[in-house]
């Protein structure tokens, strides 16, 4: 006879990492529904908001400042790109001063496709958070709290 496995938890419901995943599955699945339409995956549309985000700040953004943001690791960023790219959705240039970057910027089509995607996103988050009412800012607070917290832990990985 096996022994008996002990969790910390009672059961899945007091478990916030059990928790956590099938609020991301709900919320992933919601957000597939809306970005299929435009061609994009979840993915894609983080690195697209995030190229147009970062340009409203900085001149020039790199693939690297977008995984960095993002916490996304450099490779996967820089395969997103190149199918952004491919879709005519992004520019990839040298850097003037360091050749080992590449200059990000939204190509016009790029720009519409994301200003559609970001209406249908927003929207989508708005009606599955609806329930939540008032409580919204206390998870978004919680949420940050927790980025912070662990944001350092992945710093490591960055300079792999």
């Amino acid at each position: 006879m096996s022994d008996k496995v002990k969790f910390h938890f009672s059961g899945p419901e007091e478990s916030p990492g059990y928790l956590l995943a099938q609020l991301t599955i709900l919320w992933q699945r919601n957000q597939k529904k809306v970005l299929d339409p435009l061609e994009l995956t979840h993915t894609q549309f983080v690195i697209l908001s995030s190229i147009a985000w970062l340009s409203s700040i900085h001149t020039t953004i790199t693939q690297v400042e977008i995984a960095r943001f993002n916490n996304y690791d450099r490779m996967m960023v820089s395969k997103v790109l190149r199918t952004l790219q491919t879709k005519k959705l992004i520019e990839r240039k040298e850097h003037a001063t360091d050749t080992r970057a590449k200059i990000v910027n939204l190509t016009s089509k790029g720009s519409q496709i994301l200003q559609k995607a970001i209406v249908q996103v927003e929207n989508a988050d708005i009606d599955f958070f609806s329930s939540l009412g008032s409580n919204l800012p206390n998870l978004n607070k919680s949420m940050k709290k927790l980025i912070e917290a662990h944001r350092s832990d992945n710093s490591e990985l960055e300079n792999e």
